[in-house]
Order: C-alpha cells, then sequence, then structure tokens
C-alpha cells in the first residue's frame, strides 16, 4: 500500500481513518499530497507562478478533478480508450473544490494557480468527491503560496434520521438529505446538495454537526504541515495602486454613481448611465496620465460602485431596480407556448427567462454517467443552455462551459425530488432549459420553468418546485441586509450567493457561496426563512398557471406501456436468438425492451401510435398468458396431418385439433379441409396425460346435432 514519509491520521468514526500525507509524490510541486480512507487514494497537486503576468487584472485559479479508470481496473470506453476531457460529475467535484478554495487567496493576489486532483486508486464503496477537496486545500497548506486560512470539505447525510459524516456509496442511497460543505476553522464557505423536503432547521442542524467533522480535518492539515516544515509563505508582488488616481475618480463620480443607483432603471438602461459616467472620468483625467494611470481609473470606478450601492442597500434599504428587500420581481408563466415537444413552459421573473421543454424516450434513450467506480444510466436528466445574446453579449459558442453543467445540476437535483419512480413512470425523461434573458439567477428559472413543464408534460409529480437565489450584504459595523431574488450586479457585489429550491412542505435543494467571514448560524436561519417566503410567493404563481399534472401524455407524445411478466416467460418474448422480440417490433412498428428485475421481467413498450402500442401489447400479452382448459382461442393452422391439424392457439403455443374434433360429422380423411395459414376458432379442451401437450376441439363451438330415432329401438315402438 502507498505510504509516504509523512503524514497524520485522524478519525471519520470509530471505525474509519483517514490519512494525510506528503514528502514522497510529485516531489517539483509547490505542494503535493495524498488522502487515503480505505482503498481510495486521492493526490493532489497545486503549483502557482512566482510572479503575475504583465497587465494581469483577474486571478487565474483552474481547478480539474479527474480519476483514472485504472484507480478501479477498469479500461476507459471512449473510442481511444484513454480519459479524455472532464466528465459531468468530475466537472460539478472540481467546481466544488474551486469554489471553495477560491475566497483563501488574498484579494491582490493575481498569480496563476492550477490545482490537479486525481482518484489513483478507487474503493467501492468509498465515495471520493468528498475527499477531494481536503486533498486540495492540504496540497495548498504544505506549499509556500499564501492562502489566508486552510479549510476541509465534509459530505454529511441523514439516514433513517441519524446524521452521518462521509457516508458510503449504500448508506447515501438511503438516505433523505445529503449536502456537500466546505468551512475554515470559524466560517461556512460553501453548501451544495439536496434533501426530500427538509425543513430550514434541519439544513442548519446538518452545517452545523458538518462543520465540526471539518474541524478536526482542519486541525490534521495543520499537523502535517508542521511535519512538513512549512513555517512561511513566499512574498508576491501587489498590484499597482495610485491615491492620486483614486481620489479624482472618487470624487468626480461618487455622488453620480448614487444617483444612477437609486433611480430603479433596468438593466440595460443603468449599465449604459454607468458606462457614459465611465467615459466622462476618463475624460476628465489629466492629459498626462499614462496607460496605468487609466486602467486603475477603471479599477477604481468599478471599485467605487461596489462601495457606494453596498452602503445604499445597507442605509437606504433599497435596491438597484427600486424593489424592497424582500420583494420578488414581477412573475409571468404560461405553459405549452410550442406546440410540438412533449411538453413546455416559458417562465420569466423580471429580466431573467427560460424556454423550457421536456422530451419523453424510451430505455434505449436513458443517458449513462461514466465514473472509476461504476457506469450507470439515468431516466431522467436535464440540461441549460445560456447563449450570450441572453445578456446582450457576442461571444463565441465553445459549447457547454462549466458553468452550464453546474447550474443544469442544482436544478436537475431539485427537480428530480418529485420526479415519479421507473414503476410508475416508465418513460426516460429529458428537460431543456434555454435561457433567453438572464439578469439574476437563470437556474431558479429553469426550475421553476422546468416543473411547469413536467406538469404540462403530463409527467406524474405530485408538486411543484420552485427557486429563488438570495443575497446578503454586511458592513464592519455588524448592519447586513438579505436580499431576496437578486440581480446579476447584487450578485456581483454581495457576501453570499444563496440559491434556495423546494415545494411548498420543505428544500429540495441549495447552493451557497459564502464571500464573507463571520457568517452566524442566526443570520443564515433569517436568511433561510425569507427564501422560504420568496419561494411560496413563485409557488403560488406556478399552482394559479397550471395546478396539477395533466391526466395524460400529449395526444402527440409517444405512449408507453410497461407490462410486468412472470421471469419463466423472458425467454419466450425474446425468441431464440431474438427472434420474437425483432418480429414484434417489425410487425407493430413499435420499440419494446426487456429485463430481468429479481423474480420478474419488466417488458417497457414505446410507440407513437396507439394501434401500434395496442397491437404489441396485446402479442406480449399472448406470449406469457397462460393457457387454461375451457378457454376460447384462435389461431392459424400450423402443420396438417392424416390424424389433424396442428393449430398455434396462443403465440409459441400449439395444440393438437384431433381429426375426431374438427366436426360432430365422422371425418375420413383432412383431405380439403384446411389449408395452411387459414384461421380457427377453437377450445381448449385438457391436455394430454402422457405428452403434455394442448387438447383442441373446434366442434365443442359448434352446436351438437339432434340425433334422428332409430326405427329398431323398443321405445319407439307401438
Amino acid at each position: 500500500m502507498l505510504s509516504q514519509p509523512i503524514s497524520v491520521q485522524f478519525n471519520l468514526d470509530e471505525k474509519r481513518q483517514v490519512t494525510l500525507g506528503t514528502g514522497k509524490l510529485a516531489r517539483q510541486a509547490d505542494g503535493a499530497v495524498t488522502v487515503q480512507q480505505g482503498n481510495c487514494i486521492i493526490m493532489a497537486t497545486v503549483v502557482a507562478n512566482k510572479d503575475p503576468k504583465d497587465g494581469q487584472d483577474f486571478f487565474p485559479l483552474s481547478v480539474d478533478y479527474q480519476e483514472k479508470f485504472a484507480s478501479a481496473g477498469r479500461v476507459p470506453g471512449s473510442f481511444f480508450k484513454r480519459e479524455a476531457r472532464l466528465n459531468d460529475y468530475e466537472i460539478l467535484t472540481s467546481r466544488l473544490i474551486d469554489r471553495a478554495l477560491r475566497p483563501l487567496f488574498p484579494e491582490d493576489y493575481l498569480c496563476d494557480v492550477q490545482v490537479l486532483v486525481s482518484l489513483i486508486s478507487s474503493d467501492a464503496d468509498i465515495l471520493p468527491d468528498s475527499l477531494a477537496c481536503l486533498a486540495a486545500s492540504a496540497a495548498l497548506a504544505v506549499s509556500d503560496i499564501p492562502i489566508k486560512e486552510i479549510i476541509s470539505e465534509v459530505r454529511i447525510a441523514r439516514v433513517n434520521g441519524q446524521f452521518i459524516i462521509n457516508p458510503t456509496r449504500s448508506e447515501l442511497a438511503n438516505s433523505d438529505l445529503e449536502f456537500l460543505i466546505a468551512a475554515t476553522e470559524k466560517n461556512l464557505m460553501m453548501v451544495e446538495g439536496e434533501a426530500k423536503e427538509c425543513a430550514e432547521a434541519d439544513l442548519v442542524k446538518a452545517l452545523e454537526i458538518a462543520h465540526d467533522a471539518i474541524r478536526i480535518q482542519i486541525k490534521a492539515q495543520a499537523e502535517l504541515r508542521a511535519k512538513a516544515g512549512v513555517t512561511t509563505k513566499r512574498d508576491y508582488k501587489k498590484p499597482e495602486q495610485d491615491e492620486q488616481i483614486k481620489e479624482l475618480v472618487y470624487n468626480f463620480a461618487k455622488d453620480r454613481v448614487y444617483e444612477i443607483s437609486r433611480k430603479g432603471s433596468a438593466k440595460h438602461e443603468r449599465s449604459d448611465a454607468y458606462s457614459a459616467l465611465k467615459d466622462e472620468i476618463m475624460a476628465s483625467l489629466p492629459a498626462d496620465v499614462t496607460d496605468l494611470q487609466k486602467k486603475l481609473a477603471k479599477k477604481y470606478y468599478e471599485d467605487l460602485k461596489w462601495e457606494v450601492v453596498r452602503n445604499m442597500i445597507l442605509e437606504d434599504r433599497i435596491r438597484l431596480d427600486g424593489r424592497k428587500l424582500d420583494e420578488v420581481r414581477p412573475l409571468a408563466m404560461e405553459v405549452e407556448p410550442l406546440p410540438t415537444p412533449h411538453g413546455s413552459a416559458l417562465f420569466t421573473r423580471g429580466e431573467t427567462q427560460s424556454l423550457t421543454t421536456v422530451t419523453f424516450g424510451t430505455k434505449l434513450d436513458e443517458l449513462l454517467a461514466e465514473t472509476a467506480a461504476k457506469s450507470e444510466y439515468s431516466k431522467f436528466f436535464l440540461h441549460y443552455n445560456f447563449p450570450p445574446f441572453s445578456t446582450g453579449e457576442v461571444k463565441m459558442m465553445r459549447g457547454v462551459g462549466r458553468r452550464e453543467v453546474g447550474h443544469g445540476n442544482l436544478a436537475q437535483r431539485s427537480l428530480k425530488q418529485m420526479m415519479p419512480s421507473s414503476t410508475e413512470f416508465a418513460y426516460t425523461v429529458r428537460i431543456v432549459s434555454d435561457i433567453l434573458e438572464s439578469n439574476g439567477s437563470s437556474s431558479m428559472a429553469t426550475v421553476c420553468a422546468g416543473s411547469l413543464a413536467l406538469m404540462d408534460a403530463g409527467v406524474p409529480v405530485p408538486k411543484h418546485v420552485s427557486g429563488v437565489a438570495m443575497g446578503l450584504i454586511t458592513r464592519e459595523d455588524g448592519k447586513y441586509a438579505i436580499l431576496t431574488d437578486i440581480l446579476g450586479d447584487e450578485d456581483h457585489l454581495g457576501d453570499m450567493d444563496f440559491k434556495v429550491t423546494g415545494t411548498k412542505d420543505g428544500i429540495c435543494g441549495v447552493q451557497m457561496d459564502i464571500k464573507v467571514d463571520g457568517l452566524s448560524m442566526e443570520v443564515m436561519m433569517e436568511a433561510l426563512t425569507q427564501a422560504r417566503a420568496g419561494r411560496l410567493h413563485i409557488l403560488d404563481a406556478m399552482y394559479e398557471c397550471i395546478p396539477a399534472h395533466r391526466a395524460e401524455v400529449k395526444p402527440h407524445a409517444p405512449r408507453m406501456v410497461k407490462l410486468i411478466i412472470d421471469k419463466e416467460f423472458i425467454g419466450a418474448v425474446i425468441g431464440p436468438g431474438g427472434k420474437v422480440i425483432q418480429e414484434i417490433q417489425r410487425e407493430t412498428g413499435a420499440t419494446v425492451n426487456i429485463e430481468e428485475v429479481g423474480n420478474t421481467g419488466e417488458v417497457s413498450i414505446f410507440s407513437a401510435s396507439k394501434e401500434s402500442l395496442d397491437k404489441a401489447v396485446n402479442w406480449v400479452r399472448s406470449i406469457t398468458a397462460v393457457p387454461e382448459v375451457g378457454d376460447v382461442y384462435e389461431g392459424p393452422i400450423k402443420g396438417i396431418k392424416e390424424f389433424g391439424a396442428f393449430v398455434e392457439f396462443m403465440p409459441g403455443k400449439q395444440g393438437l385439433l384431433h381429426i375426431s374434433e374438427i366436426s360432430w360429422s365422422r371425418l375420413e380423411s383432412m383431405d380439403g379441409l384446411f389449408k395452411e395459414g387459414d384461421m380457427v376458432k377453437v377450445k381448449l379442451v385438457g391436455l394430454d396425460p402422457k405428452t403434455g401437450k394442448f387438447k383442441l376441439s373446434r366442434k365443442a363451438l359448434m352446436p351438437r346435432p339432434e340425433q334422428k330415432p332409430r326405427e329398431n329401438n323398443p321405445e319407439n315402438q307401438g
């Protein structure tokens, strides 16, 4: 087993131990650590440039989490048989690490930092994503890269009423609440997860328990750093400053920024006014200013807007668009705006708009999600698209980015809580949210539009799910403001981005990023309570739009029927080499899929035509039906012998129609009575006790002829 010369251990509980190690692997990286629990080993490395690039004005942090398929003894399924670009699971894990690490770096630190986290040994029952951020933070801790604090991240789940830190895969499958939480010693940094309608108080309790577990992991990282002999952090080049230019900008623009911000104008009107003021600032600068001073003037102007708007909200309790702090923007929504999709909805909240569709598919349309540990299929998935025109911008269309994957995942996790089981609703369901306009949380608009579209499509979801994005602005004097339904600008200038989804009965999904130290649980509970009020307000409007799911799928939607058959009939439906199931599909035009589930077979039949569907359903039912003596059947003649005919009275089941059972009249031969393919109605009259073969009768369905009295019968004589 891999071991490192410098290591520390801590316990998750009485039976589970985690080991952090450094000093042996990847020694040319600025920091390299392995984290091991059971057979699961994660390696994290971090490297940072010594100086920022010339002209750099942002912090370039890149985080990539990747699972090596060799870690689980598997060969990748891609065409090239090697790890390709990150899959959605890896992207989501990378985002979780990135969101937790980013606030750790000083605001004036602009050097390139690359964090690479790899799963190098897999354990079938241990979820590596709950250890990945711990590994990344530990790699930073043992480096000289100037982070402000150590963090860690854990998953907390509730199983049978008990909270578990970093549950196993099997435990997680039975949980009703699951959150990934990152924190420093004192403060929460990031929360993401889902629940089956949990109460706000349950979420707060989960956060508190998780934070206690995180503190143990932070202590272990500090111990590892001490053992590694890391005592100082590197110095770095600070960005240029010019207090004189800053003073010029503030004196020229402060009152004007406040005036623009108070107007309550729309996004583009406000943006145009800010842009015009920036042009005036640049024109007012002395003629001899350098290019660097011009660049600093633009930076100071952005800093001024951030400061003025925050103070306006805190002091005046008004917002950029004129709303109250807890007010949701105007809502407009409709279902079935598009005639052809199987379900559709248009949801508009202020200047944010989602056009969402629902499409039904068969089992063949399920989504394959492949990780190093396992491959599994999903019958429900959601795709989120964010085209540049939604914000009035021109950008290259380069496919789906990490932001789209993350936003779509939050909406999918939230709506999944209300989706029926595969036995209740056999379709594969795909939701697509196209964001047509964005100023504020488009992921929350996706949740609302997705819920409306599912109802419109006739998916038997029991309740609507809505979502609202919350913001928080704080100040050192303790004053704070909680904002409901934040704008894009409020997201940028706020200290917390907190998205909460749920039904009228509880929380279904949470995504939170906190940029400020010292967020108390009291403020957290207040934010959750205010979010619930906003969520319920939106839900009321959604129920007015469509109060319940449609009783049936749309007339133009494909139909699906699921039949449960005895296990012994699976082979009969498939036939030798798939002959029977292929014939059913060829003759009816329906798609038939069969799989063994426990001691039964599940037959899913899918067709765009009701006639085609009914024909295939009846065919399968006839194959799996059990013949009963006394029942009447109709089927083709399959063979003729001198002693009778063989009739296929049920698909795959033949019986002998003996010559004596064809008619009440005595027949001398079979000549001219039937030809192969003739349809004949028969009654099942029994089984041959010797051969077990079915015995059929045609004459049993005919009236028995009256017998003529015999002349020599004594009873008929005088």
